[in-house]
């Protein structure tokens, strides 16, 4: 279903959104895209963490696709958490998809490094070599993608974030206890994510409604870092119904 906010001054393109009836049609959904992409010569995924793209890798671990001749470049990582934790981005992408369905080469942000400023120029010298066909996007309820929180410049490259309050509330369920949940990321920013061909935005549940209205239908600001995806050639947003429910011209 295509979709153009009311205020058409707002924006410059025609985003994609795509109701579905719950995460497993949404990841089924997500699938059917990246698998018409490889198709047509797509070589490089950016892939995201986090529980709303387990449907997707689930379908991309049980289809007969063999992604071992294309690359992937992770969004990001948390700062100071060894890899092989469970919690960490790493350890997540090894164990939900490159454990199964391994590429030929993967990418995630260092998030151990002794200098993080430099590993942040480091991973964009690696998607300037990488430039991403399709990046798979969720979505904070600040609105936030990637780690890219309310206030980041549209224009910011890979960099350490300080995450919210919100964040570190909405994570602190992967932690046996809050303390243990890391207060700094290193992300791919707004700018290296708008570089993709083409984006996959999934989110699902009511606690997301409200982002997700803020960023098809609202103004193009950094207070909604998603909003951006306005701007973009080829978005589509994912969304069950709960996710849908604050849309008011669906």
């Amino acid at each position: 279903m295509a979709y153009i906010g009311l205020d058409q001054t707002r924006r410059t393109t025609i985003m994609d959104i795509k109701i579905v009836k719950d995460k497993v049609a949404g990841g089924q959904a997500a699938f059917a895209i990246i698998q018409q992409g490889i198709a047509t010569g797509a070589k490089v995924l950016g892939l995201a963490t986090g529980s709303t793209p387990i449907t997707l890798y689930q379908e991309m671990i049980k289809s007969d696709l063999d992604f071992r001749q294309l690359t992937s470049v992770n969004l990001d990582e948390y700062v100071g958490l060894p890899y092989d934790n469970p919690q960490s981005y790493h350890q997540f992408m090894q164990d939900n998809l490159f454990s199964k369905k391994p590429f030929k080469h993967s990418y995630v942000p260092e998030g151990m490094a002794a200098d993080i400023d430099q590993a942040a120029k480091d991973y964009d010298k690696i998607i300037e070599a990488n430039p991403i066909d399709i990046q798979i996007l969720g979505i904070g309820r600040n609105g936030h993608i990637g780690f890219n929180e309310p206030g980041t410049p549209f224009d910011e490259l890979t960099h350490e974030v300080r995450l919210t309050e919100s964040t570190i509330e909405a994570n602190k369920r992967f932690f046996a206890d809050e303390k243990d949940v890391p207060r700094k990321a290193i992300s791919m920013g707004i700018g290296s994510i708008m570089k993709s061909k083409q984006i996959i935005l999934m989110a699902y549940g009511s606690d997301k409604a409200d982002a997700i209205q803020a960023t098809i239908e609202g103004p193009v600001t950094t207070h909604v870092p998603a909003s951006v995806l306005q701007n973009h050639a080829n978005a589509t947003i994912i969304i069950d119904e709960a996710a849908a429910s604050k849309l008011t011209n669906k």
